[in-house]
């Protein structure tokens, strides 16, 4: 069975980029987290410390790449995945960023899916 928690574009202001230039100031990037994991004990409890807490990963996600930089977003995104795996009993994970820097684009991004060791 997959249960999947999900996270749908949590705006955060990072520094990313390949010129030093796009990396001087924190930009807009847009990050959705799909989480699998078996939710049926939680459910059946009705307990948050048997799932994800959404809130508290969010929060911490946003501290966590405040002070940090990447010149790729593909590496931003591997490592947040390793970042949660490591950090939240989840068995797998989507994550997906979208970056506002080309001009006549919504949008360019990436998404990579990772599993727990």
């Amino acid at each position: 069975m997959k249960d999947t928690i999900i996270i749908e574009a949590l705006e955060v202001q990072f520094r990313v980029g390949v010129p030093d230039e796009e990396r001087r100031h924190p930009q807009k990037l847009l990050i959705s987290l799909y989480l699998e994991k078996d939710f049926r004990p939680a459910a059946d409890r009705d307990e948050v410390a048997l799932t994800v807490d959404y809130d508290a990963l969010t929060r911490q996600l946003i501290a966590w790449g405040e002070h940090r930089e990447w010149k790729l977003i593909e590496t931003l995104a591997t490592d947040l995945a390793q970042w949660v795996l490591a950090s939240y009993a989840v068995e797998k994970i989507r994550v997906e960023i979208k970056k506002f820097i080309l001009p006549h684009t919504q949008y360019v991004g990436v998404c990579i899916e990772r599993k727990a060791p």
